[in-house]
C-alpha cells in the first residue's frame, strides 16, 4: 500500500470494510503526505468493541440499552433472568454469530464460543435501521440513514430504504464531537414506536449507507474533510445490490409469499453497481460472488464467511512493524 501510494501519487485512502483497523494500526508505514480516512487505532478499537462502545455512547441522546460481558452461558442466564435478551460475541460484524432470545434464553441454548467475551444485551423491539456518516475532528460532515428491507439472512443487507431521523442524527453528532472522531463511522439501532432511539452497537468503518449519496451530493468533499457543513442524500429513492435482489431477494420473496412486494421495491430502486454505459461493474460483482462461493465450499464456511475471511479482526493482539 506504501509502494502503491508513492508511486501514483495517492492523496486520500478511503478503507472500505475492516481493512481500516490494519491501516490505522500501521498508519506510520504510508507516507505522511497521505490523507487516511481512519483515526487513532486504540479508539477504532474500543468503537469496534461491543462492550467498550456501549459505555462511550452514554450522555449522547439516545437510549443504551442494559449490558453485560459475559464469558459463559450461565452467566448471561443468570443476568437475563428469564428477560428476552441478545447474545453477541464483542467483536464481530455482520450479525454473525448474534444470537437473539425474544422469549429468553431456552433451556438447549447452546454454549459461547470463539474463545472471546460475549456481551449480553437487552432486547429492544421496533424498527432496525442503520446509519452512516463521516467526521473530521469531531465535526460531522456526512450523513445517512437506511433500513436494511432485505438482507442476507440476519447478515448484511441489499436493500437500502432511506429513513432520515433527526434523533439519530442528533446522536451522532454529539458522539463524534464527544470523542474527536475522524472517519467513517456507523451505528446499528432500533427505533420504538415512541420514536425513542437505542443505539446497539458501533461499526467505525464505512457501511452500505454510502450507497445512498449521488455524485451531485457533495461526497468526496466530505471524505477528504473540507465540506463547510453535513451533508445529506438529496435523493430520497432506495438503493440496492441488483444482483443480488434479483437471486436470493427473489427466492427470499417466493419463500415469504411477497413476491408482488418484491417486484414494487425492485422498480422503485437504483442498483448502486450499474453505471451508465458500462457493464462490467455487475458483471464483476457476478465473478465476485462466484468467487466467494467456491470458497465457501471449499472451507464449509457461510458466502459472508468467504467474502471477509481476509479482513476481520477480533481485537487480537498485532505485532508492530
Amino acid at each position: 500500500m506504501a509502494r502503491i501510494a508513492k508511486t501514483e501519487r495517492i492523496d486520500l485512502i478511503v478503507p472500505t470494510c475492516e481493512e481500516v483497523f490494519a491501516l490505522s494500526r500501521y498508519r506510520q508505514a504510508l507516507p505522511a503526505s497521505v490523507r487516511v480516512l481512519a483515526d487513532d487505532f486504540d479508539k477504532l478499537k474500543a468503537l469496534h468493541s461491543k462492550r467498550q462502545f456501549l459505555e462511550l455512547a452514554r450522555d449522547c441522546g439516545a437510549v443504551v440499552p442494559e449490558s453485560l460481558a459475559v464469558t459463559s452461558l450461565e452467566q448471561a442466564r443468570v443476568w437475563a433472568d428469564g428477560r428476552p435478551l441478545v447474545l453477541k460475541p464483542e467483536f464481530s460484524r455482520f450479525g454473525v454469530h448474534v444470537r437473539l432470545y425474544p422469549n429468553g434464553m431456552p433451556a438447549d441454548a447452546p454454549p459461547l464460543g470463539l474463545d472471546q467475551t460475549w456481551v449480553a444485551q437487552r432486547f429492544c423491539v421496533g424498527t432496525e435501521l442503520c446509519s452512516y456518516s463521516i467526521a473530521d475532528g469531531g465535526r460531522l460532515l456526512a450523513h445517512s440513514v437506511y433500513r436494511p428491507a432485505y438482507r442476507l439472512y440476519r447478515s448484511s443487507s441489499f436493500y437500502f430504504e432511506p429513513q432520515p431521523t433527526p434523533a439519530i442524527r442528533e446522536f451522532v453528532e454529539r458522539f463524534v464531537g464527544k470523542i474527536g472522531f475522524t472517519g467513517q463511522i456507523s451505528f446499528d439501532w432500533i427505533v420504538g414506536e415512541d420514536g425513542s432511539a437505542t443505539v446497539l452497537e458501533c461499526n467505525p468503518r464505512a457501511t452500505s449507507g454510502v450507497h445512498l449519496f449521488a455524485p451531485g451530493d457533495g461526497l468526496p468533499a466530505a471524505l477528504m474533510g473540507q465540506a463547510s457543513r453535513c451533508i445529506e442524500p438529496a435523493s430520497g429513492r432506495a438503493k440496492m445490490l441488483a444482483p443480488v435482489m434479483l437471486s436470493a431477494g427473489w427466492l427470499q420473496a417466493l419463500r415469504q409469499g411477497r413476491a408482488r412486494q418484491w417486484w414494487r421495491d425492485m422498480r422503485r430502486a437504483d442498483d448502486v453497481l450499474s453505471a451508465a454505459g458500462d457493464r462490467l461493474p455487475p458483471l464483476g460483482g457476478l465473478a465476485d460472488m462466484v468467487a466467494f462461493a467456491g470458497i465457501a465450499l471449499r472451507r464449509g464456511c457461510s458466502l459472508r464467511e468467504a467474502a471477509t475471511r481476509d479482513i476481520e479482526w477480533d481485537g487480537e493482539e498485532w505485532p508492530e512493524l
